[in-house]
């Protein structure tokens, strides 16, 4: 799922152009019609998840500054981009002052506003970036530093809330790289054991004739090398949490003790007579199938029976595709500023295919794809090119496949139930080209049906709503290939009256992109 920008405007049409951009651009538009509705939209009852708003600045009954205002006493950091018709430097001014991102003179062109929109995002997505690295280091990370927008997640981060409150034993099951530790650690920082350690132990990277003092520590002389005394895991996180990862890698040695310590509550070090009482609550993860084990032998069902009292299973990358924009964004911005570098997001060609590739390595794999992107990138830009192991895969190639844009003759291009006439709607002649193809100006009548001179307004009227047609709506495009400023050529449409058949193509092709 892509970043949602809010636009809220009292005027339709600008409303609808506004729309038709922001969703060219690749985020999720949501409108609002005015100011009291922008503000349910963003804190009332139906609130939603917004990332930007898009505002207008003089609206009738609650304008742009009294939505800001609202905004900041409700303790809303959500960026926004002020536009309005009156660019004067007072009115900059003031927007700014009151905590605008940017402000931007209607009608904005696609290039400033997707500029604006860009670096609006990427200057929230690096102050949370930055917020979470914090708690990361600090060891404060909670549920909602999760990272997830898919409906797949939610009841997984339902289930990980009620475990908080209980120190109820949890075992967190999925392939590897889906997040599991950090889903552990979200965990023991959302709880009250917080301020307390949490310490993780990798139990298939323990030698098995290390495992009971890695675990339980040992005293000095207890074996040979044993040069000092070793607290041990158990003890380490005592009051605390203990992560045990991949624990269905334990050898059959090693879960006879660990089953003894988590039964009693307390540990006996190697070499020590006397046994340690331990306040700790277990988190596991496993990416096998321990009832398999079980069945098979090779995991001890009393043990299993200990750990599995909470499982939350955690779905692999693949079949939560809607998080995996979020987590590029999170990964480009940390990435980038730790090697020093500026970059923008990714287009949305390019996005959509990291979210079609099914990422077997899961979230461990975007993120290390993300880095070589980074180091690869050249510029402020990061395409599909970065993403060899991505462009490889046949099923995206001959998704990404497509037929070149074919130039026809006018009259092949119509539909057989199409009329035709030089006073088309703007629709219609969009309507007249087959997918994919690109039309070519026929020719512009210049009398009429009694053969006289037809009137200059409707031959100007004509050529713009061709214009329209042929560039698809891409009004900076328009204006510059009829040579006129953009505010002329909205000027022009008012006097025209074309303003209606241009928020109609805004949203077909908006519609249509979807």
């Amino acid at each position: 799922m892509s970043e949602v920008v809010l636009i809220v405007d009292d005027d339709p049409v600008q409303r609808r152009l506004v729309e038709a951009m922001v969703q060219r651009f690749g985020y999720q538009a949501i409108i609002a019609e005015g100011g009291d509705q922008a503000l349910a939209l963003l804190m009332g009852e139906t609130a939603r998840h917004i990332d930007c708003v898009v505002l207008d600045l003089v609206m009738p009954d609650l304008d742009g500054l009294g939505v800001m205002a609202r905004m900041r006493q409700a303790g809303l950091d959500t960026p926004v981009i002020i536009q309005t018709a009156h660019g004067g430097i007072d009115n900059v001014v003031s927007v700014m002052r009151a905590g605008a991102t940017d402000f931007v003179v209607k009608p904005a062109s696609p290039e400033r506003l997707e500029v604006s929109l860009r670096n609006a995002l990427a200057t929230r997505a690096l102050a949370g970036e930055l917020q979470r690295v914090k708690r990361s280091r600090d060891g404060t990370l909670t549920l909602s530093d999760v990272i997830s927008r898919s409906p797949a997640m939610k009841p997984v981060l339902g289930a990980a809330e009620k475990s908080v409150a209980s120190t109820i034993p949890v075992l967190l099951e999925g392939e590897s790289g889906v997040g599991k530790e950090l889903m552990a650690r979200a965990i023991h920082g959302s709880g009250e054991r917080r301020a307390r350690p949490f310490v993780a132990v990798n139990c298939g990277a323990m030698p098995e004739n290390l495992v009971e003092s890695i675990l339980f520590g040992h005293e000095k002389g207890s074996f040979t090398g044993a040069t000092e005394k070793h607290t041990g895991k158990f003890i380490e996180a005592d009051g605390g949490t203990l992560f045990l990862d991949e624990v269905g890698e334990l050898p059959p040695a090693a879960q006879v003790k660990l089953l003894r310590a988590l039964q009693e509550g307390e540990v006996e070090p190697v070499g020590s007579r006397k046994t340690v009482k331990v306040d700790v609550r277990i988190i596991s993860a496993t990416n096998r199938d321990l009832i398999a084990d079980v069945k098979a032998g090779r995991f001890r069902e009393d043990l299993f029976y200990r750990l599995h009292v909470f499982p939350i299973s955690i779905p692999p990358l693949r079949k939560r595709p809607e998080d995996i924009p979020e987590l590029v964004r999170h990964f480009l911005t940390r990435i980038a500023a730790e090697q020093g570098k500026r970059l923008r997001a990714l287009d949305g060609s390019t996005m959509a295919q990291l979210a079609a590739f099914r990422w077997p390595g899961n979230v461990r794999q975007l993120e290390n794809a993300i880095f070589r992107a980074v180091v690869l990138a050249d510029g402020d830009s990061v395409g599909m090119t970065e993403f060899p192991q991505v462009t490889a895969d046949p099923a995206l190639q001959s998704a990404a496949d497509h037929q070149p844009e074919e130039m026809i003759e006018a009259s092949p291009d119509m539909a057989p139930d199409m009329p035709a006439g030089p006073s088309l709607s703007i629709s219609d002649r969009m309507a007249r080209l087959k997918p994919g193809v690109t039309m070519i100006a026929p020719s512009l009548p210049l009398t009429d049906s009694h053969n006289d001179v037809r009137p200059l307004e409707d031959i100007e009227r004509d050529a713009i709503r061709f214009a329209i047609a042929h560039y698809r709506g891409q009004m900076s495009e328009v204006a510059r290939k009829l040579k006129i400023g953009r505010s002329t050529l909205y000027r022009k449409l008012e006097g025209l009256g074309l303003e209606a058949e241009v928020a109609e193509v805004a949203v077909n092709e908006t519609v249509a992109a979807e």
